[in-house]
């Protein structure tokens, strides 16, 4: 079992940076797969990015490619979102996500994860 809580949201210009984190806490964090996923306003949840359990594999939307970078510290339970050239249309509840994984296997569907953290607000203004 693992427990999730996302950090880093904000309200940020367009055209701005964040880099959000999430902290694992719970054992074995380095057997998940790891992504972030967000849900604007009046849309459904989307896959933002992943990485597989041990960093060697990392992939993105298309909307994010060359703009946002994943990564992860499994020394410190920690994956990270650093975000760039954000667009107000980025709106949204960002969610970190874990799902048991030791392969190099890519991830894209909600249902393939088995923990959630509670989310983090990122604004991008206008």
């Amino acid at each position: 079992q693992v427990q999730l809580v996302e950090s880093g949201g904000g309200l940020v210009q367009a055209g701005g940076s964040l880099r959000l984190s999430c902290a694992a806490s719970g054992r074995n964090f380095r057997t998940y797969a790891m992504a972030w996923f967000r849900q604007a306003p009046g849309k459904e949840r989307e896959f933002v990015a992943g990485i597989s359990y041990n960093g060697v594999t990392t992939y993105y939307a298309d909307s994010v490619k060359g703009r946002f970078t994943i990564s992860r510290d499994n020394a410190k339970n920690a994956m990270y979102l650093q975000m760039n050239s954000l667009k107000p249309e980025e709106t949204a509840v960002y969610y970190c996500a874990a799902g048991f994984s030791l392969s190099q296997v890519t991830r894209r569907r909600e249902n393939e994860f088995d923990h959630w953290g509670q989310g983090t607000q990122v604004t991008v203004a206008l």
